[in-house]
């Protein structure tokens, strides 16, 4: 930031959507190959005002060179990295090898491959596309603080039954029954930071990232759905939020040794998918169509919006 003739300047400058496939060959003991496809944004705070205030870019970092970069990376990736630890790679290297950048934000939004089974056994080669995406944000400043956040997106889930919605303000514009029988369905988005709060702290043996990804999701998971014989009651999705975000919070406390200690808040955002009774009817047939908890119209417009973060009473934000 600087100011300049009576005129606050804040910048930054980066290359969004570069898109970049990794193949390993045969890493895992199964001798089957790995195939990752990422969408990378890079956006670097540079000290590079004249290209702003005079038009000198002698300090500017093309957006070109990060795309570059991108790929260069990529390939001394020799070893199977996470995403999560392919943005912290990318994040180091623009804030060590330019001394003019004081900070690195890259994201990234995985498309998810996944390998195919067939006739019960994995195929060595062969990946289909799955639905939900993996995405992570890493921050990195030159003074090593580090913000690290990774999530899931577009995870959609619906049950038939065991979901209500009752006892809400009513007002001359309300007319939404109160049910106790209804499906409920949604596109959960989700996002947990990791309390590494440095880049000092990230642990020397490699942390798993992608394993860590897969359990917090089957703990969203889980908790959305209930015991698969009974499943469990909700009696409004922002109760459901709540429980599913608690679930990975509260697993420290269940576990001598915890595996989500390392998460410090859990945000999510979950609309409500919505299955509308259908009804048809005419003057000759007045009973083209009557429902009875079977036939609906599934919609997303417009739609219910709720969100929220979840975070330790003595955790920062």
């Amino acid at each position: 930031m600087a100011t300049e003739g009576g005129y606050k300047l804040e910048q930054q400058h980066g290359k969004s959507r570069v898109r970049v496939s990794r193949v390993w060959r045969r890493p895992g003991s199964d001798g089957g190959d790995l195939v990752v496809e990422w969408s990378v944004g890079v956006s670097l705070l540079s000290d590079c005002l004249p290209a702003y205030l005079s038009g000198d870019n002698s300090s500017i970092v093309a957006t070109d060179t990060m795309k570059n970069t991108v790929y260069a990376k990529a390939k001394e990736c020799t070893e199977v990295v996470s995403m999560e630890s392919f943005a912290i790679i990318l994040a180091k290297h623009f804030i060590t090898f330019y001394p003019q950048v004081t900070t690195a934000i890259v994201n990234i939004v995985e498309k998810p491959w996944e390998r195919v089974t067939l006739d019960g056994q994995p195929h060595v080669h062969g990946f289909k596309l799955g639905s939900e995406k993996h995405v992570t944000e890493v921050t990195l400043k030159k003074c090593g603080a580090l913000s690290l956040i990774a999530g899931v997106q577009g995870l959609a889930l619906l049950k038939t039954t065991q979901s209500g919605f009752e006892g809400f303000v009513r007002d001359r514009y309300t007319i939404l029954p109160d049910t106790r029988e209804r499906m409920l369905a949604t596109e959960v988005a989700a996002s947990w930071r990791y309390q590494f709060e440095n880049i000092s702290n990230i642990p020397a043996k490699p942390f798993c990232f992608s394993q860590r990804y897969q359990e917090v999701k089957k703990v969203l998971v889980d908790t959305f759905f209930g015991p698969p014989n009974v499943g469990v009651y909700s009696p409004s999705v922002q109760n459901t939020l709540y429980l599913m975000a608690k679930a990975v919070l509260d697993r420290y406390l269940c576990w001598t040794v915890s595996r989500f200690h390392d998460i410090a808040f859990v945000q999510l955002n979950m609309p409500n998918l919505h299955f509308l009774p259908v009804n048809l009817s005419s003057k000759d047939n007045p009973s083209i169509v009557k429902f009875a908890d079977d036939v609906f119209l599934p919609t997303d417009e417009p739609h219910g919006t709720i969100q929220a973060t979840l975070s330790r009473a003595r955790s920062k934000l």
